[in-house]
């Protein structure tokens, strides 16, 4: 990467295969129209703190703040299908947010902000996005819950191409601490 070139990037919550094959068959149990575009199971991800255009000298101040991190494990219930229409989305939310997970976006937000990084942080809203340029409100069907385990945390880039974003996990470090129970 040259002295010029950025790289969009963010850390977020990765699935496993399994946990990707539970939320493809919850996206498919939502009505679409003709232009709205399903997002590719292989991109499901949920953000945990969103780092924005990174230059590469500052590459590797991000990756410390991701290998230090001290988050611990926790389980996301993805329990409820929300329409936001500002962004024309529909998500997979999680109602409840872990306290290790609410520790874990501060944590990041305060480090990113020390390094001049962070944008001004949106609350903390655990989702997945299923669903893009979805113009008018549809009517959604109760969810099914899907589980996922935070084990890892990874930093992801973001290159967009013509239709949708397409995400690389650029480097993951595991969570702390065993999951405590439900």
């Amino acid at each position: 990467m040259s002295e010029a070139a950025r790289e969009r990037l963010f850390f977020a919550i990765w699935p496993s295969a399994a946990e990707r094959a539970a939320m493809t068959a919850a996206a498919a149990r939502l009505a679409l129209d003709e232009r709205s575009q399903c997002v590719g199971a292989e991109d499901y991800h949920m953000t945990v703190a969103f780092v924005g255009e990174v230059a590469a000298p500052r590459l590797e101040a991000v990756r410390r703040i991701g290998a230090s991190a001290a988050g611990s494990r926790c389980r996301l219930h993805f329990d409820a299908y929300e329409y936001w229409p500002k962004p024309q989305v529909v998500v997979a939310a999680a109602r409840t947010i872990p306290p290790s997970l609410e520790r874990l976006w501060r944590e990041l937000h305060a480090r990113l902000a020390v390094l001049g990084l962070a944008l001004e942080p949106k609350p903390l809203r655990p989702h997945v996005t299923l669903v893009r340029k979805m113009h008018d409100a549809p009517s959604l069907p109760e969810m099914a819950v899907c589980t996922w385990e935070a084990l890892a945390l990874c930093l992801v880039r973001s290159a967009r191409s013509r239709t949708m974003p397409a995400y690389t996990v650029v480097e993951h470090w595991r969570l702390l601490d065993e999951m405590p129970p439900d």
